[in-house]
């Protein structure tokens, strides 16, 4: 290798922001690591033929990854949220459980978010890989979330775009005002830092399970969901209504925070009964302001724990 070419350091560098755009394209943390790992290893192997007169390194392993999500997502059903699948619960019936690929799942700051020197791109990085935006991105086809994400995500020029697509800018301007009309939500210009005191308190309730408490930290139109039950319910009302009716199991749970998505996350964690806990459930929370908007609970999923770092059990409480 000539003095001067990309070695494996150099591939690596571009890891943190390469698994970001397979994140927001493949809605699974564990398949963007995947892809990504796949891309260095399809570079490394093709560093020899690499030509940096045609292509930067970094729009070269953008092209790779690009094709190997585009590969992933060749017939696949698309991830979604609860209430993207359907209207709001009215009665008690849970329902079946559906598969864990049919749902967009959190990811950390850490693998999704590499770190911003301007304080308002990370606000807005940080909403474009939100557990609502990150599912709206989900409905556009493969090569529309491409061109949405190069484009108004990551601010690539039109022809930049086209050249990794291997089409004109003529088609990538097309796909992106379709992407745009079909997208039905896109993330805020910037996200506000989430309030200490608002999860202090969310947290004091939520472990007395102190429903009032939580409650009123809800704004009037809140959601509630657990993947990887379809059941979601919206607005304050029935939401207190449901936490009444459950007999208040969570009582005496531990939460452990985290960050994901760009915003507040907890593993929650249940009394086993014989003075210890066990993993039960991880919650994201989505947060405007003052109030809380949402809360997903991935129900069972142990690999969150894992990708998250979270131990077998909650630290002793100081």
């Amino acid at each position: 290798m000539a003095m001067g070419d990309p070695t494996g350091t150099d591939l690596n560098r571009y890891r943190g922001e390469l698994t970001g755009y397979c994140y927001r394209m493949l809605g699974s943390p564990f398949e963007a690591e995947d892809a990504v790992q796949e891309t260095l290893l399809r570079a490394w192997r093709g560093l020899a033929a690499y030509d940096e007169r045609r292509a930067s390194l970094r729009t070269w392993l953008y092209r790779i990854a690009t094709n190997i999500c585009l590969d992933i997502l060749r017939g696949a059903a698309r991830r979604a949220r609860p209430m993207d699948l359907g209207p709001a619960t009215q009665g008690p019936e849970l329902g079946a459980p559906l598969p864990e690929h049919a749902w967009v799942q959190p990811a950390p700051d850490a693998l999704v978010l590499p770190a911003a020197a301007d304080p308002a791109a990370a606000a807005v990085a940080r909403e474009t890989v939100g557990l609502a935006f990150v599912a709206a991105l989900q409905v556009l086809s493969p090569r529309q979330r491409a061109v949405l994400i190069l484009r108004d995500v990551l601010c690539w020029r039109a022809a930049e775009v086209a050249t990794l697509l291997g089409t004109t800018v003529a088609a990538v301007n097309s796909a992106l005002q379709r992407a745009r009309a079909a997208l039905p939500a896109g993330p805020a210009c910037a996200a506000d830092p989430v309030d200490p005191a608002l999860l202090a308190r969310y947290v004091d309730a939520f472990e007395r399970y102190d429903v009032a408490a939580l409650v009123a930290l809800l704004r009037e139109d809140a959601t509630m969901s657990m993947p990887p039950l379809a059941w979601w319910l919206r607005g304050r009302d029935a939401i207190e209504r449901a936490l009444v009716a459950s007999g208040g199991p969570c009582a005496g749970s531990r939460l452990v925070p985290v960050a994901a998505n760009g915003t507040a996350a907890f593993g929650h964690y249940l009394p086993d009964g014989a003075g210890g806990y066990q993993r039960f459930g991880f919650v994201v929370l989505e947060i405007e302001g003052a109030r809380v908007v949402s809360t997903t609970t991935y129900l069972g999923d142990t690999r969150l724990f894992d990708l998250f770092g979270l131990p077998d059990s909650p630290p002793a409480m100081s």
